[in-house]
């Protein structure tokens, strides 16, 4: 296990009467990183243009024998047009709303992601970022609830939380995303629009990719890449919030401060990844304060990192991590976070 964790006796502790507020947390990030800078908004459009181009023309020449490999980048690529669109929905991107709105859905169109749907009810996993009751992103089943459920929602979240976690991310796009019972009335005309856009899209889109490259290129251009972005997209959200360290609570006892600082995990990808992703996974600043910039990121880290060094916690990705994860992180457990499928058998 590679992450660096806060010896318990100096973790955040969340107790009543603890002064310390999420607000004074914001006042020890520089003003500065909370600045838009349109120039570097718009070199990361440029960039994610460039490389998911780069991506198509590598997946159109490959031999077959290369084509994982140019999937892979290519849906690595594909996720940099996500966290523009994070960007706008956080509306850190631009100050202008309809620039937000505008290119959130057009970043999005290619991931059949309906903008607003996904914006909405993630920021209800930034309000109650790991509240076991509340938070709707890798939130962990309480073993009665597990144990209660059928065989087909047991297979299913043993797979999500095991070796498969890699496909979750999948499965929350289709299940919450296009439901209108997920939101309130007052936004389900925004979800509408939203939802038509990616219909009408995909249209267009999938005919056209049929008619000049058949059932292969609607696999070979598009099913592949968007399941490497997937991948991705599982992995972000996955680490961002678990490991065997990181304490869900119940809304009695969270605490937002514990929850954003303490509960937020820093990842170190390779490099390249974090260029074309839009260094996405420095992620306790965006927890601490949505309206940072993702250029600013690093910079806002390093002064958090300064200030609250011994209640924050960083890991770098690697293969172990992922089994240490997928082996271990299955169900809430009060105390010790979580427990593991084998130890309900035990």
């Amino acid at each position: 296990m590679t992450a660096t964790v806060t010896p318990p006796s100096q973790r955040f502790d969340p107790n009543p009467d603890h002064p310390l507020t999420l607000k004074q947390v914001i006042q020890t990030i520089p003003r500065d990183c909370f600045q838009k800078d349109p120039r570097k908004a718009w070199t990361a459009v440029v960039l994610s243009v460039a490389a998911v181009t780069l991506g198509y023309v590598a997946i159109a020449l490959s031999p077959w024998f290369l084509l994982p490999l140019a999937w892979f980048f290519t849906g690595t690529a594909l996720t940099g047009f996500f966290v523009i669109g994070h960007d706008c929905g956080h509306r850190s991107f631009s100050n202008r709303r309809w620039v937000n709105n505008g290119l959130g859905h057009l970043s999005m169109l290619p991931l059949i992601y309906p903008f607003h749907s996904w914006r909405l009810l993630h920021d209800i996993h930034h309000r109650h970022t790991n509240n076991l009751d509340l938070d709707n992103a890798w939130t962990p089943w309480k073993k009665e609830d597990y144990l209660a459920a059928n065989g087909g929602l047991k297979t299913i979240y043993r797979g999500m939380r095991g070796g498969f976690w890699w496909l979750a991310s999948v499965a929350h796009w289709a299940v919450l995303h296009f439901d209108l019972r997920n939101f309130e009335p007052r936004d389900r005309p925004k979800v509408l629009r939203s939802i038509a856009a990616v219909v009408i899209f995909a249209a267009l889109f999938f005919p056209t990719l049929w008619f000049f490259t058949g059932p292969w290129g609607i696999v070979k251009f598009w099913l592949m890449p968007w399941l490497g972005y997937h991948f991705w997209m599982s992995t972000f959200t996955l680490v961002h919030h678990t490991i065997p360290e990181i304490q869900f609570r119940p809304k009695e006892t969270w605490n937002e401060v514990e929850a954003q600082l303490a509960g937020t995990l820093h990842c170190d990808y390779p490099r390249w990844v974090e260029l074309l992703c839009h260094d996405i996974n420095v992620h306790v600043p965006h927890h601490i304060s949505v309206g940072i910039p993702s250029y600013n990121l690093r910079a806002a880290h390093g002064a958090l990192k300064q200030q609250w060094g011994p209640q924050m916690k960083e890991t770098k990705f690697s293969w172990q991590l992922m089994r240490v994860i997928a082996g271990q992180c299955h169900i809430y457990h009060p105390e010790y976070a979580y427990q593991s499928f084998r130890s309900l058998n035990s």
